[in-house]
């Protein structure tokens, strides 16, 4: 049996979790022939095929199964060990990997990072907007934005900002030919334009007034998956959308879009930062945590 390389082991995993040789070769800089090679050696090295290979998808055999759940634990103390050293260091350094949904990364945690990796100079961020429920841990993420309701149990979560609302926009031109709603049931014999969860389900709209609540389920002949795309549409005239008021306000003022139902707003929890409770946290995440919590936002325990 050739001798096996922690470098090796490494990259196994990250093919396992970014599914597939291109995504990791993406996220380490290497060429995809490069990282199906360093797999093909580990193979042969061990005598026992890791990976099923398609045209689509790679994935673990049972073997491969097996060494990765015996795996990621111990590649996580080594990386501990090493970055337990960087406690001696003046300055952090290191990569801070952080998971969001879009409207979170563009509008709150992207302007956190930008000044933090002005302070922190030797540490890397990694933002990867994904909408989807994920677990964390798995994925190799050391934190992840969510809705404070949406979090999972045994987390640690603070508050990035105050409580969101949502604003129902329009462009000039598509109230023009037809007409302001001056109801949230009135949006029903409007096009809206819908979106769609990465799980399928297609999202509602609700609305609030003193103690009256309404929820649709909106009509529209475009379907969307962010809120960026629903936002050009909206600008486009194609309808009626349905954003964070961050998302719009700019153009709103503007004139470039005109808010409706501004009277009928559902008030959601803020955005809440979330990293596990029960894990060794890195210099550069320590770092990043202690920067958030200096921003004024008391954490909070889940």
């Amino acid at each position: 049996m050739r001798p096996l390389r922690l470098h090796s082991l490494e990259i196994f995993e990250d093919v396992v979790r970014c599914g597939g040789f291109r995504a990791a070769a993406l996220g380490r800089g290497v060429s995809s022939s490069a990282i199906s090679q360093s797999i093909s050696l580990l193979e042969e090295a061990l005598g026992i095929r890791l990976l099923n290979r398609t045209t689509r998808s790679v994935a673990p055999t049972e073997a491969g199964e097996q060494l990765l759940e015996r795996l990621r634990p111990a590649l996580h103390d080594i990386r501990t060990a090493v970055d337990d050293l960087n406690q001696l260091r003046e300055h952090p350094s290191g990569t801070v990997r952080i998971n969001a949904p879009g409207p979170a990364a563009d509008h709150i945690l992207c302007p956190l990072a930008f000044e933090f990796m002005k302070i922190y100079p030797d540490v890397n961020v990694e933002i990867v907007s994904d909408a989807a429920i994920i677990d964390i841990v798995e994925q190799g993420f050391d934190a992840g934005v969510r809705f404070g309701n949406q979090l999972a149990q045994d987390m640690i979560a603070m508050p990035l900002g105050p409580a969101l609302r949502y604003a129902i926009v329009a462009s000039p031109d598509y109230l023009r030919k037809r007409g302001r709603p001056d109801s949230p049931r009135d949006l029903l014999q409007h096009d809206c334009i819908r979106r769609r969860f990465p799980g399928g389900t297609m999202v509602t709209w609700k609305f609030e007034r003193d103690d009256d609540e309404v929820e649709i389920t909106p009509k529209g002949r475009l379907t969307l998956s962010s809120a960026h795309q629903e936002l050009q549409a909206a600008l486009a005239g194609s309808g009626v959308a349905h954003l964070f008021e961050d998302y719009v306000r700019d153009d709103v003022e503007q004139g470039r879009l005109i808010e409706v139902l501004y009277d009928w707003k559902q008030k959601l929890p803020s955005w809440y930062l979330y990293y596990p409770s029960r894990r060794h946290t890195s210099a550069a995440v320590r770092a990043f945590l202690d920067y958030v919590r200096d921003q004024r936002w008391v954490p909070i325990v889940k």
